[in-house]
């Protein structure tokens, strides 16, 4: 009686029974179904599944972030012992920050775009510890060299805008662990690192887990991440639990046929496979999906030569930064120094570096989003820096397509899927036909691992890597000769990643 008196006072967050749903105009949308999870302290406890699963739905639940109309329906949470399932807002809005650091999964739209990082770091250090000032500063640069951010010093007065996706990922988690929280939420917080910064910042929640006592909620959909990190975890499917345990029991000895999918999903260096057989043998494309394909084979009746190439970059160079004046000499940052490559019809070239080395930059130059310092672009035969007339500009538009890194600020909140993804193709003329134009949408969605009525939905409907797909899925829309890939897989489950990448 007494050990389960203890466990109960060793357990931060306890979940019984939880159940969430989503009124639509059609039907009632449950996203978790009546689901119990513990987590103790100085325990990393996993959700995994794939997008739209419903784990974050759970970790946004605990402090009360759900989004709009969503509802507890069912069930109870506990917080350190304490009913929290009907609290008020103020009691929430107290200890977000304090008692609960959140880890939001888009590190762009969680970081005010008008305040320095500084300034939003000692902001929260002042709300929550009283620090303010030069000690407030100092604790500030501390927390950046903590997640292995270079040059801290110069970063404190960097806004968001200025840093890489990865560099913006560790300045939320810097910020998440500013309060030595008993609790902290970390949905995907790993997925715009590099695996050299990924693995340190795992090393540092590890750390001030075991240090310090502190729970971890980990949400992700990266089965490399839950093998090195978590004791215990949690297997979702649809809002559903189809398995639980320790993590190694788990892994090892997948008992659920969904749960060996997902494990076989997980890439290989060595050798190539069928990454996710038992969920996809012998797919069917549905009509939508053969009518989006004739679409875009149609778009191609003219063949490229793929002997030659149809993109070279020469001696590209992007510096930031470089001022001299007379009231201000500034050395530049090179950002982008002497790079040269070519990519032929038909052939996928790797850029491959650190968060900050450079990758995004390069191709915001190739596809004219990003100024060109110096150096030369050419695309089928036309040189960049002079794209000709107005006709020429916008089918260059049109053959240079662009997956972002970033699926939340990419895509307009107040479009629905159908108009996002139909815009471009009106603004281009390509489909002529209402229902073909409709069909060949909701097909792309299908092709990407989506339904045809999400259509009809918004960008806040979705999750993370759902938006990922919507965006694969307009970049193909247009039939482009070339698209520049920025981390397109990094938001999307194993089971997509391999469909989409296969």
């Amino acid at each position: 009686m007494q050990n389960n008196i203890n466990k109960m006072q060793n357990d931060i967050v306890k979940i019984d029974n939880l159940k969430i749903t989503y009124p639509t105009k059609n039907k009632l949308f449950t996203a978790v179904n009546n689901i119990s999870i513990k987590v103790a302290k100085g325990e990393i406890v996993g959700l995994i599944g794939e997008s739209g699963a419903g784990k974050s739905t759970i970790g946004r639940a605990l402090v009360q972030l759900l989004d709009a109309p969503g509802i507890i329906a069912g069930g109870e949470l506990f917080f350190k012992g304490e009913n929290i399932t009907r609290k008020p807002i103020d009691y929430f809005k107290s200890i977000r920050g304090s008692k609960i650091g959140y880890i939001f999964q888009d590190p762009m739209t969680s970081l005010n775009p008008v305040l320095t990082i500084g300034l939003q770091l000692t902001e929260v250090l002042e709300a929550n510890l009283g620090i303010t000032g030069k000690e407030a500063k100092h604790r500030a640069i501390e927390l950046l060299k903590l997640v292995e951010i270079n040059d801290a010093e110069s970063r404190f007065d960097a806004y968001p805008h200025q840093l890489s996706g990865g560099l913006r990922q560790r300045v939320v988690i810097a910020i998440a662990l500013s309060s030595d929280p008993d609790l902290i939420i970390a949905d995907e917080p790993t997925t715009a690192l590099d695996v050299t910064i990924q693995r340190s910042i795992l090393n540092t929640l590890k750390k001030l887990c075991r240090e310090k006592n502190i729970a971890v909620i980990l949400v992700t959909h990266d089965m490399g991440v839950i093998s090195e990190t978590c004791d215990r975890i949690y297997i979702l499917k649809n809002g559903d639990l189809v398995g639980q345990g320790k993590t190694h029991d788990v892994l090892t000895n997948p008992s659920h046929p969904y749960i060996k999918s997902l494990i076989n999903a997980i890439p290989r260096l060595d050798v190539k496979l069928n990454r996710f057989p038992d969920l996809h043998i012998e797919h069917i494309p549905s009509k939508l999906e053969q009518a989006a394909m004739a679409y875009l084979k149609a778009g191609h009746s003219t063949e490229l030569d793929t002997s030659k190439p149809i993109l070279t970059v020469s001696k590209l160079t992007k510096v930031y930064g470089s001022k001299n004046s007379l009231f201000s000499k500034k050395q530049g940052f090179n950002a982008v120094d002497d790079v040269s490559f070519h990519v032929n019809a038909g052939e996928t070239l790797g850029i491959v570096g650190e968060s900050g080395s450079g990758k995004s930059t390069i191709g915001r130059m190739i596809l004219g989003l990003t100024e060109v310092t110096s150096g030369c672009i050419v695309f089928n035969g036309r040189d960049l820096s002079n794209p000709g007339s107005k006709s020429e500009q916008k089918q260059l538009r049109r053959e240079l397509q662009v997956i972002f890194q970033d699926p939340y600020s990419s895509l307009d909140p107040r479009m629905k899927i159908r108009d996002i993804i139909g815009y471009p193709m009106k603004l281009h003329n390509l489909v002529a036909d209402k229902e073909s134009f409709n069909q060949i949408i909701e097909g792309l969605l299908e092709k990407v691992g989506l339904s045809a009525e999400d259509a009809e939905k918004y960008p806040h409907q979705f999750s993370g890597g759902q938006r990922q797909r919507i965006g694969i899925a307009r970049a193909l829309a247009l039939r482009p000769r070339f698209i520049f890939c920025d981390e397109p897989t990094s938001a999307l489950d194993v089971s997509v990643q391999a469909n989409e990448i296969g």
